[in-house]
């Protein structure tokens, strides 16, 4: 009984550790949800002169250019400072910035200061929310290969500490807004908005102070180069197909997801006929949300059946053809807006069950714990311009399509992104390899090999037993006491 007992806390101990490196993602589901909904609000408190500033595209893109930002600097940081330094540091930067956005104001009370300061803090603050992949998510994945967690459920673990934490950061972060409009009510949307932006300091604190007594996980000590010069053109040779198939695949996601997402405020308007009551936007918002959620869920638990790379094409090819019912039948389910909820909601589901779970999966367990950082890194960042390129190119899309006042105009941006969807499946089905459990472990070995092979010493990688230094320093020392 005793052994059974420590045989569960010890798993316990495990995923825990698994969920303090990617909870913090959280962060990043609720800065990019809730500005969507902030967005809506300062429309309705300052009107026109809001769209005079071009702000609600602005505050989007930067964002995203700030998350670019701390991916591919953090990527570099994890691999050579550490995960936990990293960690550390990004839920600092997250925290500090959630209130200093919440603050914002401009000279003289001048609405135009006040958005350039908002602007601001959301591109620092999306540098913390950036580093939280490399670092976190990278961390989490490391996480996953301990002894504690059972092989066959290494990937289902890594999904939910990490891709479900941001789809829940999604739906509260349309949920907090509404709950805040009916403390204030609508006379003090000022009050709400900064307080939906400022309530992010909370979750980034709680996961600082989880993280306080984490160690660097088992491989990292093994095999970092933190104290080495990385073989870059060595890595590139045997890692630059993988890299850009993932990147592409990514790039995808993220033009769909979070174009989709963020402008989900708009979407609504237009199928509730641009009602100004507040409660019944943001309400369809957090149903839209909520559907994220089984996505997520339904796909951790498939994932470790399928293989990430199965799974991430099942996903692909279901939201294309739910994208192309939906453009076909746009005119019959906007006529009640429940029915087309429901299944804009499952477009966007379907899109959580595959490269939603899965794409963080192929790119931390396809590359090798010397450069996992910044191979997700980069990847990651890849995804985000992604992001950013969708957030300017939607109400082009719209427009070009015959506006937003059209069936045409509503409907172009979801046959373009069923094609996409497509697209991709193909690129993953052709272009990805699938991936084993324990697959890391393995990953590390014939990187090791292969470095071996071309002439790199790979007896300078990794800590010391103790943790307390290198392998460079055993060496070093090594050649002292042959000297003397």
């Amino acid at each position: 009984m005793a052994t059974e007992q420590l045989s569960f806390s010890e798993r316990l101990k495990g995923v825990s550790l698994i969920f303090a490196c990617g909870t913090a993602l959280f962060s990043d589901g609720y800065a990019n949800g809730v500005i969507s909904e902030v967005n809506t609000l300062l429309t309705r408190i300052y009107g026109d002169e809001v769209a005079a500033h071009n702000y609600s595209t602005i505050i989007s893109s930067v964002a995203f250019a700030g998350t670019v930002v701390g991916m591919l600097t953090f990527g570099y940081l994890s691999d050579k400072m550490g995960r936990k330094f990293g960690m550390m540091t990004a839920t600092g930067i997250v925290a500090f910035f959630s209130l200093l956005s919440a603050a914002s104001e401009g000279a003289h009370h001048k609405l135009g200061g006040t958005l350039a300061m908002l602007s601001a803090c959301r591109f620092l603050l999306g540098i913390g929310v950036g580093a939280e992949y490399p670092c976190g998510s990278v961390s989490a994945s490391e996480q996953t290969e301990q002894k504690s967690i059972n092989k066959n459920a290494q990937h289902r673990w890594f999904a939910l500490a990490t891709n479900s934490m941001i789809d829940f950061g999604f739906v509260v972060s349309s949920f907090v807004p509404l709950v805040l409009y009916w403390i204030f009510g609508q006379n003090h949307l000022r009050a709400v908005w900064r307080m939906s932006v400022g309530l992010g300091f909370i979750p980034a604190m709680l996961v600082f102070l989880w993280r306080l007594n984490m160690e660097e996980p088992e491989s990292y000590k093994k095999s970092s180069m933190k104290n080495v010069k990385i073989p870059y053109m060595l890595v590139l040779r045997r890692y630059w197909s993988s890299l850009l198939a993932i990147s592409v695949t990514w790039f995808i996601y993220d033009f769909i997801t979070y174009t989709f997402g963020i402008y989900s405020s708009t979407v609504v308007d237009n199928i509730t006929g641009k009602n100004k009551a507040i409660p019944v936007v943001f309400g369809w918002n957090i149903i839209i949300n909520l559907f994220y959620i089984p996505g997520t869920i339904i796909g951790a638990f498939v994932v470790d059946f399928l293989g990430p790379k199965y799974c991430m094409i099942t996903g692909l090819v279901c939201q294309a053809i739910i994208g192309f019912i939906m453009s076909g039948l746009y005119h019959k389910l906007t006529s009640h807006v429940a029915a087309f909820a429901v299944v804009y909601g499952i477009f966007l589901s379907f899109g959580e069950l595959g490269p939603g779970n899965c794409l963080g999966l192929l790119a931390s367990k396809t590359s090798p714990t010397a450069v996992r950082g910044q191979f997700y890194g980069i990847a990651a960042a890849v995804g985000k311009v992604g992001a950013f390129v969708g957030t300017w190119a939607f109400p082009p899309m719209i427009k070009a399509f015959g506006g937003s006042s059209t069936d045409r105009g509503n409907t172009g941006p979801f046959w373009v992104g069923s094609g996409l969807a497509i697209f991709s499946a193909l690129i993953t089905l052709f272009f990805i390899r699938p991936l084993s459990h324990d697959g890391m472990a393995d990953e590390d070995e014939k990187f090791r090999e292969y470095l071996e092979t071309h002439g790199f010493d790979t007896s300078l990688m990794g800590f010391r037993e103790n943790g307390s230094t290198t392998a460079v320093d055993d060496v070093l020392d090594e050649k002292e006491n042959n000297s003397v």
